[in-house]
């Protein structure tokens, strides 16, 4: 078989197919489209400020985050796997991005992001996406959170307009720098910020549907110009943005560049694959609807191949814009692709006005998206319930990625993750296998509405997704799941995250959960997280499942 051939046999695979066909052949209408349209106009609206602050974050042009949004954006919604996901520049992109373009400048990011859109393509095709579920959970927290940390400390300088000499990029030196231009401290700038800080937290918690961001940007902008402050803004900086279509730019290829940048590209590739698929997880969660794991790797692939060739940023699916897009009644994918074309629109009529935003309140903008990121109930949930295994290795994946670098903390935290589960499986050996066939007597004997499942083995990382994808298959909620945990020696924090999205799930089609026969140590683990969540609030134990029966 030709190569091309085979390529165009495994396009036309099921788990290849974008959401968007499928929404067209079950049948579009105006009803569709209009809201579509609001929830398009609402996200634009939302993902204007963010491409131009993450941009910046990046050590790019703020032109350069629009661009990567309206075209990368496009064709992530145009050939994804999720129905409601919106694509673009996010934050976790940001450090390694600033990182790429200082060492090998803006023709090496464009190799490197063209090369990871390659690579997600190859991962879709030869059906990878769903082995990024293995990414163990204490990972990507430790990572997301050291990601949002360095965003975080980056933005120092700009909110109190500082003048930093040089430019540092590693996180000691940069915070060296700062107290080194202390006095500098410009006290327009920081009122500005403040300003900024202001602005988004009262929109966000009196009118959290409001988009406090631009709020923001429009707001400060017009004070600093009616008012002269004497303060950077994006057009001192960066100079008039171009608002004109993108032309296409092939970098520089010699296998030496390929060979240095291939390290820059499998991290592009990596956060663009774990973020997008998390951000479609979410959706589903939010919807109801199941993502393709697989055509959602191809669409982030081509639309970074995209996105390099014009000039673009790396580009994944954006929790927060996806989010949005939900809430705010988006139907079908082309909500996404409407966000895209409003945002060039956007870019094309009122494109030179942004020359007058305040760099403080771009950022301010990246510190609440970088306090958002951060995540830290997660972290502290994660602290207080989980196992000590799984404390240390978010703290040394957060350290790393603080301090080190990225793929070092990814590769080191999924490595001590293995060694810690073997640990775990050895001490698991050690307890007295159980042989009951409580649960096939039990199937027997259970009354009308009543659905029992077993869990054998640890709950881990490798085994949550199975477990939340089992329970989705049961067609008619029963009035009462009984959850047999006794083959059960061990559950990490994904397993406790699965287990609460379960719960949940069954709450809201009000079904009461029983769990039976829970050994010592998972019971250790459920009372921790009782006592600091009400998410288990409901859920009903007994010793067995003949007890399990008592107590229907």
């Amino acid at each position: 078989m030709a190569l091309t051939d085979f390529i165009k046999q495994e396009l036309n695979r099921p788990d290849l197919t974008p959401k968007l066909w499928t929404a067209w052949r079950e049948g579009y209408g105006f009803a569709d489209f209009k809201a579509d349209f609001i929830a398009g106009l609402t996200v634009a609206i939302v993902a204007l400020p963010l491409s131009m602050a993450i941009a910046i974050a990046s050590n790019a042009s703020p032109a350069v985050g629009l661009k990567t949004a309206f075209v990368a954006g496009f064709w992530i919604s145009v050939l994804g796997g999720s129905r409601h996901q919106i694509g673009g520049p996010t934050a976790a992109f940001a450090i390694v991005v600033a990182n790429i373009i200082g060492q090998f400048g803006m023709d090496g990011l464009i190799l490197a992001t063209l090369m990871a859109g390659l690579i997600l393509m190859a991962a879709a095709i030869f059906r990878l996406g769903a082995f990024l579920k293995y990414v163990p959970h204490p990972v990507v927290i430790g990572f997301t959170s050291g990601i949002a940390v360095t965003i975080f400390i980056t933005q120092i300088g700009a909110f109190f307009g500082l003048k930093i000499a040089g430019n540092p990029t590693e996180v000691i030196e940069r915070l060296h720098a700062y107290w080194a231009a202390l006095a500098s401290i410009s006290a327009p700038t920081v009122a500005v910020s403040l300003f900024s800080l202001f602005i988004i937290v009262v929109f966000r918690r009196l009118r959290p549907h409001w988009p406090y961001f631009l709020i923001a940007v429009v707001a400060t902008s017009i004070a600093a110009l009616l008012l002269h402050l004497p303060i950077e803004t994006v057009g001192h900086k960066f100079g008039e943005v171009k608002t004109t279509i993108p032309d296409i730019l092939f970098p520089t290829i010699t296998l030496a560049r390929l060979h240095a940048l291939l390290p820059s590209a499998l991290t592009i590739a990596f956060l663009a694959g774990i973020e997008s698929l998390l951000s479609a997880v979410v959706a589903d969660g939010m919807t109801g609807n199941r993502h393709r794991s697989n055509a959602e790797l191809l669409s982030q692939g081509f639309a970074n191949i995209m996105s390099a060739i014009t000039g673009g940023l790396p580009a994944t699916g954006a929790i927060a814009r996806t989010a949005t897009n939900i809430r705010a009644g988006a139907k079908t994918p082309m909500a996404g692709i409407l966000h895209a074309t409003l945002l060039l629109l956007m870019l094309l009529v009122a494109g030179k006005l942004t020359a007058y935003i305040p760099l403080a309140t771009l950022a301010a903008i990246l510190m609440v998206v970088a306090w958002n990121m951060a995540e830290i109930d997660r972290v502290i949930r994660l602290f207080r319930f989980s196992a000590t295994s799984d404390r240390l290795i978010l703290v040394v994946t957060f350290a790393l990625t603080v301090f080190a670098d990225l793929t070092v903390a990814v590769e080191v935290g999924i490595v001590l993750s293995a060694i810690m589960f073997m640990h775990h499986m050895s001490e698991a050996a050690e307890i007295e296998e159980t042989t009951s066939d409580n649960l096939g007597n039990l199937r027997e004997s259970l009354p009308k509405g009543v659905e029992a499942f077993q869990i054998r083995g640890p709950l881990f990382f490798g085994a949550a997704g199975t477990f939340v994808d089992a329970i989705e298959r049961i067609d008619t909620p029963p009035t009462h799941f009984i959850l047999n945990m006794e083959e059960v020696p061990f559950i990490d924090a994904a397993g406790i995250a699965a287990l609460l999205d379960v719960v949940g799930r069954l709450r809201k089609s009000k079904t009461t959960l029983i769990i039976t026969g829970l050994r010592p140590n998972a019971r250790k683990q459920l009372a921790k997280v009782r006592a600091t969540t009400s998410q288990l609030s409901g859920v009903r134990y007994a010793t067995s499942d003949a007890g399990a029966l008592d107590l229907l």
